[in-house]
């Protein structure tokens, strides 16, 4: 039977059901097992406030899916209060529904390449494919690169302790510094550089942080911010981040990893637009995306220029570390350049298949693994192609391998041809190799960010 009093609780039942589902756990009003259990616990608070904020960022940039994200978050309050007062589970119901929110969230805010992006993305290949084979993309770059109207300095203090410089470098306006003072871009670690520059092309200057944070792979995280008024106003913060104190992936543009990868960045001006050039570059290839500083970036344009080797061994190998030159003799020479013929020119083929071992395996000694490839890499350098050496009727195992495509006029491929007994896994020789390359073709495309380390 309808009634005026049953219809009034309803309807204050779905208010308060709609008020939880965007602003997260009210502690005052903490009734049932599984809400007292988050209010007593500190973490789990912390994560429903995150998810509160992140819930409410995604409702917000998607106003044509309200019906939509309601149901979804309803399904997961159930979900999540099956777990009553199991801090475990509620721990991963909370961190699982964030990292879908996020993802969500990304999605439906993410900047979608243009006409303008995509003919940008089309005069670089043009210009590539017309340039010198040998260095077509460095020359095209170069070119194209904003050097005019940019002012660069640096931070001051110890690295968990820079901040900027106590009086406004040369180069900076007082109008600009006194915007950069009022703006919270000091960061908590790392040393860090600046660079201002007009990303938008609206007349004022923004703001480019590189922040220096090593670690294993000596780490670069680069962030932008937007001239807006009297401030300086970060490029995008992903939903949740004002509840939360780790780093959010979201927060800076892109990453470049010193160590275990072959990335650099070069701002260019393609057709009246800034466009961070970030290029990530493999043996064979490099691949640059078109990234808008100002935005968040998912699908991007994406030039891919691929290249083909010239390999060969010098006779004359000269020790790095202690400058010794030695002179392979004629037999050793033959063989190492014969094991080359055997190797891509064009990819890294990483140990290959493994199908078949390299070298007869005797009946005795290391096992099989010892004789299908050269053994485990290592996160610094790219594996090209494992290979048999034959030298004096003898077979020794071999590998190519180089940093990634590292590459330059004088030394050329940076690469190095390892060859070691098969019946050892230990110790080996490494040997110069030459490698010159020749571009073979230029593509494009609109795809995701590829072999960032963290982007």
């Amino acid at each position: 039977m309808y009634t005026k009093g049953r219809w009034i609780l309803s309807a204050c039942a779905l208010l308060s059901t709609e008020h939880a589902l965007a602003t997260g756990m009210d502690c005052t009003k903490a009734v049932s097992t599984v809400e007292k259990s988050i209010c007593a616990n500190t973490a789990l608070y912390a994560l429903d406030s995150q998810m509160g904020a992140a819930y409410r960022a995604l409702v917000k940039a998607s106003s044509e899916q309200q019906v939509e994200l309601r149901t979804a978050q309803r399904a997961w309050l159930k979900s999540r209060d099956r777990c009553v007062e199991d801090v475990a589970c509620l721990d991963q119901r909370y961190r699982e529904r964030l990292q879908e929110l996020k993802a969500q969230w990304s999605d439906a805010v993410a900047y979608r390449p243009d006409d303008v992006d995509r003919l940008a993305s089309e005069d670089l290949r043009q210009a590539i494919e017309k340039s010198d084979p040998e260095f077509p993309l460095e020359r095209v770059l170069d070119s194209l690169a904003v050097k005019a109207g940019t002012t660069n300095f640096a931070s001051e203090g110890a690295d968990d302790e820079s901040h900027l410089p106590k009086t406004a470098p040369a180069g900076v306006t007082k109008d600009e510094w006194k915007a950069l003072t009022a703006s919270k871009i000091n960061g908590e670690y790392g040393n860090r550089s600046y660079t201002l520059m007009d990303l938008d092309g609206d007349g004022l200057r923004d703001l480019v942080v590189d922040t220096y944070t090593g670690g294993t792979g000596l780490f670069e995280y680069i962030e932008t911010f937007r001239r807006s008024g009297d401030v300086f106003v970060k490029r995008v913060a992903g939903p949740g981040s004002e509840t939360s104190s780790e780093t959010d992936s979201e927060s800076f543009l892109f990453s470049l990893n010193g160590r275990g990868a072959n990335q650099t960045v070069t701002w260019v001006k393609v057709r009246g637009r800034i466009y961070a050039a970030y290029q990530n570059s493999y043996y064979g290839v490099d691949h640059v995306y078109l990234l808008n500083p100002l935005k968040l970036n998912s699908d991007v344009p994406t030039i891919s220029v691929n290249y083909r080797y010239e390999l060969s061994v010098p006779k004359t190998q000269k020790d790095e570390e202690t400058g010794v030159v030695t002179t392979l003799d004629a037999a050793l020479h033959t063989a190492l350049n014969q094991a080359l013929s055997e190797v891509s020119k064009t990819e890294a083929k990483d140990v290959g298949d493994q199908s078949r071992p390299l070298c007869p395996i005797p009946p005795t000694g290391e096992g099989d693994g010892a004789y299908s490839s050269y053994g485990t890499g290592h996160y610094t350098f790219e594996i090209v192609g494992d290979m048999p050496i034959t030298l004096g009727g003898d077979c020794y195992i071999g590998r190519l391998m180089d940093w990634f495509g590292g590459y330059n006029a004088k030394d050329g491929l940076y690469a190095q041809l390892l060859m070691r007994k098969p019946e050892s896994v230990d110790g080996g020789r490494g040997y110069q190799v030459n490698g010159r390359r020749s571009m073979t073709g230029v593509t494009t495309s609109v795809g995701k960010v590829e072999g960032d380390n963290g982007m």
